[in-house]
């Protein structure tokens, strides 16, 4: 007989690099309704050394990646370590870890998400599910986005889930099957040109509002080949560096005008992702900030309710629904959907690591 409540820590580090994403979390299910509380949560920001290691692992060779994910494994260990220790945690089902993204590359049949190497469960001396990539990607699947049947199971109510992180990717239902893919990138791009003013990020999007749109490179970012493709499809820092930096740094602009310009073809890209362009649509992950980029949404999708959640939910939803892949992982239910990856089935994925008695 299963559980009816859990008690997990969601970690989570994207693609924008903001840090990693700790949250202790509550799970309880009745009558197949799932409810969750996020308890004490914090988002740890990435010295600069890492961030350092983790921008440029893209070029790595295999024997340094593979230095790269074991000191990674140890440093991540340690965090989500004292993460349990300072807060107090006990008696937890399970530590459920995204890892960190560093190649994806579905076409190839290979993902890479460092930190999830079988001994982090000995480092934290907790049970430890994690690496929920790498089996969808070997069934034919885009091992991406994951989070989808967490907005089924935990935001129902709302007819779109978006997130606004390293890319956008929204997730809906549609005949039935819940849908879900990559939609552009948004903070990957627009943290870059912010620091190249000297910042770490575009405070609620003001140097973008201060810029004008470029129509010409308006025009070519909208005519890239990917925005044409069917869902399922996803992205990887990889697409931003071949085709969006080398597009963008054509022009001799100001850094205003990029981001101006950029924050306008994200918000074309999402209004025209959506086959129904009303209803409501809860908005999470750090782009939820940049209030120019939701104004210029707004704009481009007049009939829609954008609703931003509570401060928790919104910057650790992320990490809330790989805690609850890491509790469906160990329940054995399904916790991958193949109407969104493209998978040849539904199936459960992740690997449960255990500590040594």
């Amino acid at each position: 007989m299963f559980k009816e409540s859990y008690q997990v820590i969601g970690v989570m580090s994207g693609t924008s690099l903001d840090g990693i994403d700790v949250a202790h979390l509550y799970f309880s299910v009745k009558n197949g309704v799932w409810d969750y509380q996020i308890g004490n949560c914090e988002t740890i920001p990435y010295p600069s050394e890492w961030l350092n290691k983790l921008k440029h692992a893209l070029h790595y060779s295999n024997e340094e990646l593979l230095n790269l994910n074991n000191d990674y494994t140890q440093y991540l260990g340690k965090i989500i370590r004292n993460f349990i220790k300072v807060n107090g945690i006990e008696t937890l089902d399970a530590v459920c870890s995204h890892g960190h993204t560093i190649l994806h590359q579905p076409q190839n049949g290979f993902t890479l998400q460092i930190g999830n190497l079988p001994k982090i469960a000995e480092i934290i001396g907790e049970t430890v599910v994690c690496d929920f990539r790498v089996q969808d990607v070997e069934l034919g699947g885009q091992g991406a986005p994951l989070v989808p049947i967490g907005d089924r199971m935990l935001f129902s109510k709302y007819d779109y889930c978006l997130n606004l992180g390293g890319f956008s990717n929204i997730s809906f239902e549609e005949n039935g099957k819940r849908i879900a893919f990559d939609i552009s990138p948004v903070n990957t791009v627009l943290n870059y040109y912010a620091n190249q003013l000297g910042l770490d990020f575009d405070d609620r999007g003001e140097i973008a509002r201060s810029g004008k749109i470029n129509q010409t490179l308006l025009v070519e970012l909208n005519s890239i080949d990917f925005y044409q493709k069917k869902h399922p499809k996803s992205l990887g820092i990889e697409f931003v560096n071949s085709t969006i930096f080398p597009l963008i740094n054509c022009f001799t602009i100001a850094i205003e005008d990029k981001l101006h310009t950029f924050v306008e073809h994200i918000s074309i890209q999402i209004a025209m992702a959506l086959s129904k362009k009303e209803g409501k649509m809860l908005v999470s992950g750090g782009g939820a900030y940049h209030v120019f980029l939701l104004e210029r949404m707004k704009y481009y999708l007049p009939k829609m309710e954008i609703i931003v959640p509570d401060s928790k939910t919104l910057e650790f939803k992320e990490a809330l629904i790989f805690g609850l892949l890491g509790v469906l992982r160990l329940r054995n239910e399904i916790n991958v959907l193949s109407s969104v990856t493209g998978a040849k089935q539904d199936h459960c994925s992740g690997f449960v690591n255990k500590p040594k008695l």
